[in-house]
């Protein structure tokens, strides 16, 4: 929507411009730019406009976002949809809120704690959305260098680690693995760094360990792995079947061996999922068309981006955290 109000507006700038270049009068400039604006109104009449919320545009939802807002723009009639770069999970869910999106890629971690108002989400309990489908795992990765000889989970009282962004949902994932083994953040030097930065601490030793929840391989990680030899930390199985009885979002998973380089062998670790979630004010029809025409043409997202290969139908409802939408559900279960 915003977008169609810019272009109109330059638009209709380039007509008095113009007008006035030529010399015409102000009744014929006037009857121009009314001309295009009942133009535009007649064609935009009956448009279903959708921004759909993505996260950095150098992560994996904003080239996904983009191949979706192609898939729904050529295969639903009387939708225009534009992919949105945002800050991720937590940025979209609020932009949900206040409808500047109507469709969000969010962690289930995050979606979880906002429907039930925990974590960030404590004073800001928001349950007005509705999940269209789950997409791909993002996997928690805990990554340090061979040369600080940090072996296990054990090993990082009194080590300088950062835990992501302060607020992120990776902040989150690492507090509660910490919590698991039977660590606190006194136990640590806590950095709230990104990924971005992260990366920068352990390749110049500012930093010893990173947290990072994200599709694999993570960019941020190829790029040290290439300079640095790296270590991924291990989360143990008894860990992991612990934080899974206490937030049932997580799932066990591998980082399989030839992730990065240096990896020998693969290392356990948990993961959450990513998922479409729409407002719920969304029609039951709306959400039917969207997922229909996202899974009828999964071809394009294996082109936008690698983790295009872990969306499936048959994944589709893994991890959901949320109630699922009416009109989604009705196409998954074929009712």
């Amino acid at each position: 929507m915003l977008n169609s109000i810019k272009l109109c507006s330059i638009i209709v700038f380039v007509i008095v411009y113009e007008g006035r270049r030529n010399n015409m009068s102000k009744k014929m400039v006037i009857l121009l730019i009314c001309t295009f604006l009942l133009i535009s109104i007649f064609f935009s009449a009956g448009t279903i406009f959708i921004n759909i919320g993505t996260g950095g545009t150098a992560g994996t939802y904003y080239p996904l976002g983009g191949a979706i807002a192609e898939i729904l723009n050529s295969k639903i009639s009387g939708i225009n949809a534009t992919a949105v770069s945002t800050g991720g999970s937590v940025a979209n869910i609020n932009m949900l809120k206040e409808n500047s999106i109507q469709i969000g890629f969010i962690q289930n971690d995050v979606a979880y704690y906002a429907y039930n108002g925990v974590e960030f989400f404590a004073n800001s309990k928001y349950t007005e959305m509705k999940a269209l489908c789950s997409l791909y795992p993002e996997t928690v990765q805990i990554i340090t260098l061979k040369n600080k000889n940090i072996k296990t989970l054990y090993d990082l009282k009194g080590k300088r680690v950062a835990v992501g962004a302060a607020g992120s949902g990776v902040e989150v994932n690492a507090r509660q693995i910490l919590t698991a083994v039977g660590l606190t953040y006194k136990d640590i030097s806590v950095q709230y760094l990104s990924f971005a930065e992260a990366a920068n601490g352990l390749r110049d030793g500012t930093c010893d360990v990173a947290f990072l929840t994200a599709g694999l391989p993570t960019a941020a990680v190829r790029d040290i792995a290439s300079q640095k030899e790296v270590f991924v930390i291990p989360i143990p199985a008894k860990i992991a079947d612990s934080l899974i009885s206490k937030y049932p979002f997580y799932i066990k998973t591998a980082i399989p061996k030839d992730t990065y380089p240096s990896m020998t062998e693969d290392v356990s670790s948990l993961a959450v999922l990513a998922m479409l979630v729409a407002r719920a004010d969304m029609t039951d029809d709306l959400a039917y068309s969207i997922v229909k025409a996202i899974f009828e043409n999964l071809e394009r997202l294996q082109v936008a981006h690698q983790m295009g290969k872990f969306i499936k139908k048959e994944n589709a409802l893994f991890g959901i955290s949320i109630p699922m939408h009416p009109g989604a559900d009705k196409y998954f279960k074929g009712k």
